[in-house]
Protein backbone atom coordinates (compact mmCIF):
# COMPACT_ATOMS: atom_id res chain seq x y z
CA UNK A 1 0.00 0.00 0.00
CA UNK A 2 1.46 3.40 -0.95
CA UNK A 3 2.13 6.09 1.63
CA UNK A 4 1.15 9.76 1.74
CA UNK A 5 2.02 12.62 4.07
CA UNK A 6 -0.88 14.85 5.13
CA UNK A 7 0.08 18.26 6.55
CA UNK A 8 -2.38 20.71 8.14
CA UNK A 9 -2.31 22.73 11.35
CA UNK A 10 -6.07 22.37 11.89
CA UNK A 11 -6.58 19.02 13.70
CA UNK A 12 -10.07 18.50 12.27
CA UNK A 13 -8.96 19.15 8.69
CA UNK A 14 -5.91 16.91 9.20
CA UNK A 15 -8.18 14.14 10.44
CA UNK A 16 -10.49 14.66 7.45
CA UNK A 17 -7.60 14.69 4.93
CA UNK A 18 -6.13 11.55 6.49
CA UNK A 19 -9.47 9.75 6.14
CA UNK A 20 -9.88 10.91 2.54
CA UNK A 21 -6.37 9.71 1.63
CA UNK A 22 -6.87 6.39 3.43
CA UNK A 23 -10.17 5.87 1.56
CA UNK A 24 -8.20 6.50 -1.64
CA UNK A 25 -5.84 3.65 -0.71
CA UNK A 26 -2.95 5.41 1.03
CA UNK A 27 -1.37 4.74 4.40
CA UNK A 28 -0.90 8.20 5.82
CA UNK A 29 1.71 9.92 7.92
CA UNK A 30 0.47 13.10 9.61
CA UNK A 31 2.24 16.37 10.39
CA UNK A 32 0.64 19.43 11.99
CA UNK A 33 2.94 21.95 10.31
CA UNK A 34 5.56 22.19 7.58
CA UNK A 35 8.56 22.03 9.92
CA UNK A 36 7.27 18.73 11.36
CA UNK A 37 6.90 17.33 7.84
CA UNK A 38 10.48 18.35 7.00
CA UNK A 39 11.71 16.53 10.10
CA UNK A 40 9.67 13.43 9.22
CA UNK A 41 10.63 13.19 5.54
CA UNK A 42 14.16 11.74 5.77
CA UNK A 43 12.87 8.74 7.71
CA UNK A 44 9.89 7.91 5.50
CA UNK A 45 10.34 9.53 2.06
CA UNK A 46 11.48 6.31 0.37
CA UNK A 47 7.95 4.90 0.88
CA UNK A 48 5.98 8.10 0.21
CA UNK A 49 4.44 8.89 -3.17
CA UNK A 50 2.17 11.82 -2.22
CA UNK A 51 2.43 15.01 -0.18
CA UNK A 52 -0.92 16.69 0.55
CA UNK A 53 -0.33 19.98 2.37
CA UNK A 54 -2.10 23.10 3.54
CA UNK A 55 -0.43 26.45 2.77
CA UNK A 56 -0.87 28.64 5.88
CA UNK A 57 0.71 26.95 8.92
CA UNK A 58 2.74 28.07 11.92
CA UNK A 59 6.51 27.76 11.91
CA UNK A 60 9.10 28.63 9.34
CA UNK A 61 7.87 26.36 6.54
CA UNK A 62 4.56 27.07 4.81
CA UNK A 63 3.01 24.68 2.30
CA UNK A 64 4.63 26.34 -0.72
CA UNK A 65 8.12 26.13 0.85
CA UNK A 66 7.45 22.51 1.83
CA UNK A 67 6.37 21.70 -1.73
CA UNK A 68 9.52 23.27 -3.18
CA UNK A 69 11.72 21.34 -0.72
CA UNK A 70 9.99 18.05 -1.54
CA UNK A 71 10.25 18.66 -5.29
CA UNK A 72 13.97 19.38 -4.99
CA UNK A 73 14.97 16.62 -2.56
CA UNK A 74 12.34 13.92 -3.19
CA UNK A 75 11.37 14.25 -6.87
CA UNK A 76 9.38 10.98 -6.93
CA UNK A 77 6.81 12.39 -4.47
CA UNK A 78 3.72 13.86 -6.10
CA UNK A 79 2.51 17.11 -4.52
CA UNK A 80 -0.97 18.50 -3.89
CA UNK A 81 -1.29 21.87 -2.15
CA UNK A 82 -4.62 22.95 -0.63
CA UNK A 83 -5.84 26.29 0.65
CA UNK A 84 -9.02 28.23 1.19
CA UNK A 85 -7.23 31.54 1.70
CA UNK A 86 -4.23 31.66 -0.59
CA UNK A 87 -4.08 30.98 -4.32
CA UNK A 88 -0.66 30.15 -5.70
CA UNK A 89 1.11 32.89 -7.59
CA UNK A 90 3.91 32.54 -10.13
CA UNK A 91 6.81 30.63 -8.63
CA UNK A 92 4.98 29.67 -5.42
CA UNK A 93 4.71 25.98 -6.29
CA UNK A 94 7.06 23.63 -8.08
CA UNK A 95 6.07 22.90 -11.66
CA UNK A 96 4.80 19.39 -10.94
CA UNK A 97 2.65 20.39 -7.95
CA UNK A 98 -1.11 20.76 -8.25
CA UNK A 99 -3.54 22.91 -6.26
CA UNK A 100 -6.98 22.21 -4.83
CA UNK A 101 -9.14 24.81 -3.13
CA UNK A 102 -10.74 24.46 0.29
CA UNK A 103 -13.30 23.52 1.28
CA UNK A 104 -13.12 20.23 -0.56
CA UNK A 105 -14.98 16.95 -0.33
CA UNK A 106 -13.65 13.42 -0.49
CA UNK A 107 -15.11 13.09 -3.99
CA UNK A 108 -13.28 16.26 -5.10
CA UNK A 109 -9.94 15.07 -3.70
CA UNK A 110 -10.35 11.58 -5.17
CA UNK A 111 -11.20 13.03 -8.59
CA UNK A 112 -8.22 15.39 -8.36
CA UNK A 113 -5.89 12.49 -7.51
CA UNK A 114 -7.33 10.33 -10.32
CA UNK A 115 -6.70 13.21 -12.76
CA UNK A 116 -3.22 14.16 -11.56
CA UNK A 117 -1.43 11.07 -10.25
CA UNK A 118 0.47 9.00 -12.81
CA UNK A 119 -1.19 5.61 -13.37
CA UNK A 120 1.71 3.76 -11.73
CA UNK A 121 1.20 5.73 -8.51
CA UNK A 122 -2.57 5.39 -8.17
CA UNK A 123 -3.65 3.08 -5.33
CA UNK A 124 -6.14 0.37 -6.26
CA UNK A 125 -9.21 2.22 -4.86
CA UNK A 126 -8.51 5.18 -7.19
CA UNK A 127 -7.99 2.87 -10.16
CA UNK A 128 -11.18 0.96 -9.38
CA UNK A 129 -13.25 4.14 -9.32
CA UNK A 130 -12.40 5.04 -12.91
Amino acid sequence: MPYAIAVDDDPMILLDVTGILEDAGFRTYEADHGDAALTMLPGCADNVILLFSDVDMPGGTNGFALARHVAEHYPWIEIVIASGRVAPGPGDMPEKATFIGKPFTAAMVHAHLRDTLPDGKKPEPLKAAI
